[in-house]
């Protein structure tokens, strides 16, 4: 009786996670093993039914409940599904549009809630990318600029919206072009615990209760990674240009880029081993962004760049980030990796617009093979920066 419960709690606790892509029509099994491989060991093969690696059927759903940290949210618990979608004839079975919503409480009394989606459309000539967000975040901010302190933590409270869809046009294999609407509103913003003395950047900036940023999208992408959610090979790059326009409802006219770049080598080349580049640019081109929509750190669309620093610790116009993960293999079923890390983050000064210091950061972290077939990993990291900042983050799949 024992055993067959556990083995029920197991099956909910570790799903089928099958969200990848490929740039041919292959199976995506990394071969080795992974959790449930140590499951079927533990309880026999009749004791955990899972159906794996199938293309039988057409969608696949899996639901995760999990537990995360970030030094924002401390501890949270997440309830994670997502939906693969295949086409049923073989030859199309390229890109499988993939669909991906949570929801987390945290210790910190935040709610998240968002839903990703890429949806392929007549194979894969096109595709539609949606970004939808519910956040309930009080959260703290740190001024503007590069020259501020852990001291000068400020605690934001507001409730955030987003949406944002984006439908792209594939030139040629792997390249696209497209356009789109995005939606930011926040609402009930304010200060919890406001300074009287000195004044801070968030009021020296200006802001008001809430914000409506509303405008277009413009976007050229190429992706030739073997897998987007843990790639050993393959380059994605991308240019996202963001105006907003008060005839869309906007509160001003104003705009920004994001330039992104990722790279991933095996090195040495014949072995298991992955060296993994990444770029994120983000520049303010025209007027005055609210300040919760100017570049800042992991505020990038996973809440990922600046490992070692709290979200939000550094924050202004613009924003350079470079970051490097050599991913390393344990063992040779893959089960269990390791990485190194280390970033380097700039903000230009709010006023001069000039990119003064950087702040590095680095770390090293664990990887547990969650599912084989999708390359999903456990990871959990510690990172340590500048000032003391330092901490654990865990999340469910690589960081980039």
């Amino acid at each position: 009786m024992f055993r067959r419960i556990v083995s029920i709690v197991l099956q909910l606790l570790f799903p089928v996670f099958l969200i990848a892509q490929s740039s041919g029509n292959q199976d995506y099994e990394d071969g080795g093993k992974d959790i449930l491989d140590g499951i079927h060991r533990i309880f026999h093969k009749d004791s955990v039914s899972l159906e794996r690696g199938s293309r039988k059927r057409h969608i696949r759903i899996g639901i995760l409940p999990a537990v995360g940290y970030t030094l924002q949210t401390g501890f949270a618990a997440v309830l994670s599904t997502n939906m693969v979608i295949y086409k049923r004839h073989k030859e199309d079975t390229i890109y499988p549009s993939t669909v991906i919503a949570s929801v987390s409480y945290t210790q910190k009394k935040q709610i998240i809630f968002p839903i990703r989606s890429v949806i392929y459309f007549n194979r894969n000539r096109s595709m539609l990318i949606s970004d939808w967000r519910y956040l309930k975040y009080p959260s703290y901010t740190y001024g503007l600029g590069m020259h501020s302190v852990p001291a000068d933590e400020n605690l934001l409270n507001f409730q955030y919206f987003k949406f944002h869809e984006s439908f792209l046009l594939r030139l040629a294999p792997g390249l696209y072009l497209g356009a789109g609407y995005s939606l930011d509103y926040f609402w009930k913003l304010r200060e919890v615990y406001p300074h009287v003395n000195p004044v801070t950047d968030f009021e020296k900036y200006g802001h008001r209760q809430k914000s409506v940023s509303s405008g277009l999208s413009f976007h050229l992408l190429r992706d030739t990674r073997d897998n987007p959610i843990n790639a050993y090979s393959g380059t994605y790059s991308s240019i996202a240009v963001n105006p907003r326009f008060k005839f869309l409802g906007s509160d001003a006219n104003w705009a920004t880029m994001n330039l992104e770049w990722r790279g991933y080598f095996r090195f040495p080349a014949n072995s298991a081993n992955t060296l993994a580049l990444w770029s994120y640019n983000w520049f303010t081109l025209a007027g005055k962004p609210p300040y919760l929509m100017l570049p800042a750190t992991a505020w990038d669309k996973a809440y990922c760049t600046g490992r070692g620093y709290i979200q939000g610790r550094f924050k202004s116009n613009n924003m350079l980030d470079a970051e490097m993960e050599y991913r390393i293999r344990l063992t040779r079923n893959g089960l269990l990796g390791m990485v190194l890390f280390g970033n380097l983050q700039s903000f230009s000064e709010i006023n001069t617009w000039r990119f003064e210091t950087a702040a590095p950061a680095a770390g090293f972290g664990l990887r547990i093979k969650l599912n084989k077939y999708s390359r999903t990993n456990i990871a959990i990291d510690y990172g340590w920066g500048r000032q003391g900042s330092r901490g654990f983050f865990v999340n469910l799949g690589e960081v980039f």
